[in-house]
């Protein structure tokens, strides 16, 4: 797995299916995470359903944020904080095979225990400032590259990232790059634009990964 993983954003859910099925339809997106932080716990699995077909409608790769109950309901994978619940309990609750992420932050150690748990793939962040989580710490190089060097699954990196930043991130070996705004905050016809930039990134630095 390799390539532009987005996130959903807060905005009304009208203009974010406008936004989403503008970014799914590129068939560039290589992962779709439902994250909305703002929307009521009972409304969301309206949403989810939703944004189900849509990836199906694509063929895209569906996953939820931390709630594995939310994950179970719809039989889709789910990346989990450090406290949003063990990656067994999401193994035992959710059907064989599925997406099991867990954030590492900065930790090769992190992530060593994630994968030893059955984690699919790690994520790492933040690399740069964000917005979305301001206090996260920063990821050093010296993790990715171990990371890297250690480890067969997908990593992923998270925090501030943009076609114009990423390509380091890259190069030092992520697979998957974790964006919301870069893309969500563009109105909908600039969004293919901005993700065949993306996809000219990745395939620009594949032979480094």
């Amino acid at each position: 797995m390799r390539g532009l993983y987005l996130i959903t954003n807060d905005d009304n859910l009208p203009q974010l299916m406008q936004k989403l099925e503008a970014a799914l339809a590129t068939k560039k997106v290589a992962i779709l995470q439902y994250r909305r932080k703002k929307v009521d716990k009972v409304d969301q699995p309206f949403e989810v359903e939703k944004i189900k077909k849509l990836c199906e409608q694509y063929q895209t790769p569906f996953i939820i944020n931390d709630d594995i109950k939310l994950a179970q309901q719809f039989g889709l994978g789910v990346h989990l904080g450090q406290d949003d619940g063990s990656i067994l309990d999401a193994l035992q609750a959710l059907p064989q095979g599925v997406i099991i992420g867990r954030t590492c932050l900065n930790s090769v150690d992190l992530a060593r225990q994630a994968i030893k748990e059955g984690a699919t793939y790690v994520a790492f962040g933040a690399a740069y400032a964000t917005s979305t989580k301001p206090e996260a710490g920063r990821l050093s190089p010296e993790t990715l590259q171990q990371a890297r060097q250690e480890f067969k699954v997908p990593l992923c990196v998270i925090g501030g990232l943009s076609v114009e930043n990423a390509k380091v991130i890259l190069e030092q070996g992520a697979d998957l790059c974790a964006v919301i705004s870069d893309i969500l905050a563009l109105n909908v016809q600039d969004i293919p634009a901005r993700i065949a930039a993306w996809d000219g990134l990745f395939q620009e630095t594949a032979s480094v990964s």
